[in-house]
């Protein structure tokens, strides 16, 4: 009986990082090691996508099964993530020949890009090298990212852990400003992460459970913004309840789309930069109503919060590691891991998987019933699909009152190619 050619695997993490993307990469890596007859040496892209232009691997061999374990618990990328998109082929030839080129130096066939929608698309472009450029890839998208923004899959890795984060900040704000409202701060302003999607604004909801909860307004960037309606309804909150506690997207907009805090420039994206949006909206208060206020940017804070992780985040973001190298295994190609969602009345969940050329530059808008019918806030049955999302606990381990993380070695691969590549 022949045997199997072995080939090398790239991996490799995009975009804004988050506190599960680790597992996913451990889910990868681990998954290989146990296919050693068919898979040779996980390669990790230094920063990225940007690693495999330039060369710059590591080889994830040289550490060992303990650290490799640890990255389930550690939050951020381990191998550096990067903004970095590849233009078409035709716009950009020799960025995809560069990729060949390392490619075949380095006998890597199987291609596994972690990340958000743009890193979908530059997954997608990666599988089209085989039919175009003669060099089988075999290319597999792993869904990340907090905006929970990505189709067909019920929701990404890296959401529930940030929603998590959001819903226990503003909980336990609330409790502050309603401590002091009677001689100090009326109204409290936190901004949290999401361009075009509200869906971190919205698990923010899951902290109010009754009547004068906190959050009492939700700004989502999928409803215009209206002032007039807002300040009345702040005011209405202070007077009933003695402070007003809002959550707001960083992508809240006017109704011609302009956004509150629009910064005037772009990122490498090419998406629009914001300049958030908390003090211009607290201040938007001050004016109009007068009230003394405080504001917060979620911002790092809220992706990078691993010791308050969702366990189910954390077991979703391995289970879509380990899957892409098992969906690589049996032959496919151009695809993303999905999760999808039991039609149980007990939460539950599979994994599937999605085409890559349905998934790749679409977002995944909050829908319409899932936002009350006066903008401010959420329904039951937005409830009812984030709870599950945010449920259980997996802390990390502690040493004198401090959560431990990996550093791993992160050792550089020879490098085969006399030229170099500058991106």
């Amino acid at each position: 009986m022949a045997r199997t050619k072995k080939y090398n695997a790239f991996y490799a993490q995009s975009g804004g990082v988050t506190a599960v993307i680790n597992a996913s990469a451990c889910g990868v890596i681990e998954a290989a090691r146990e296919h050693k007859d068919k898979i040779g040496k996980v390669y990790a892209g230094r920063n990225g996508i940007i690693g495999a232009l330039t060369e710059d691997l590591i080889d994830t061999s040289k550490d060992n099964k303990k650290a490799i374990a640890a990255l389930k618990h550690t939050p951020s990328g381990a191998f550096g993530s990067c903004r970095y998109k590849l233009k078409s082929l035709e716009e950009n030839r020799a960025e995809y020949e560069r990729l060949i080129e390392v490619f075949k130096a380095h006998n890597i066939r199987y291609f596994f890009y972690n990340g958000g929608g743009d890193s979908a698309d530059t997954c997608l472009k990666v599988s089209q090298l085989s039919e175009q450029m003669g060099y089988p890839i075999q290319a597999i998208h792993i869904p990340k990212t907090v905006d929970n923004d990505l189709p067909f899959t019920d929701n990404c890795p890296g959401f529930g852990s940030v929603a998590k984060y959001i819903a226990v900040s503003i909980r336990e704000a609330g409790f502050d400003v309603a401590s002091m409202a009677k001689t100090s701060t009326k109204v409290f302003v936190m901004e949290v992460m999401g361009r075009h999607a509200g869906w971190i604004a919205a698990a923010g909801g899951l902290a109010a459970e009754e009547e004068g909860d906190s959050p009492h307004i939700i700004l989502f960037p999928e409803i215009a913004f209206n002032q007039e309606k807002f300040l009345k309804r702040v005011d209405r909150c202070v007077k009933k309840f003695g402070y007003c506690a809002i959550v707001v997207s960083e992508g809240a907009a006017y109704k011609d789309g302009t956004f509150l805090a629009d910064a005037g420039s772009v990122d490498a994206f090419g998406h629009k930069q914001l300049g958030g949006v908390a003090p211009v909206v607290a201040q938007m208060v001050k004016e109009k109503l007068g009230y003394k206020y405080h504001w917060a940017v979620a911002d790092y804070l809220q992706r990078a919060a691993r010791h308050i992780a969702s366990a189910t985040d954390v077991d979703q973001a391995y289970a879509v590691g380990r899957a892409a190298v098992e969906y690589a295994l049996a032959g496919k190609n151009s695809v993303m891991v999905t999760i999808d969602r039991k039609k149980t009345k007990r939460y539950g969940w599979t994994i599937g998987e999605a085409p890559l050329d349905k998934v790749a530059n679409v977002e995944k808008m909050m829908p319409r019933n899932f936002i009350t019918k006066d903008g401010f806030h959420i329904t039951d049955a937005c409830r009812e699909y984030l709870k599950p999302l945010i449920a259980g606990e997996s802390y990390p381990p502690y040493k004198d009152g401090l959560p431990q993380y990996v550093r791993l070695k992160n050792v550089a691969v020879e490098k085969k190619l006399k030229k170099k590549f500058k991106v």
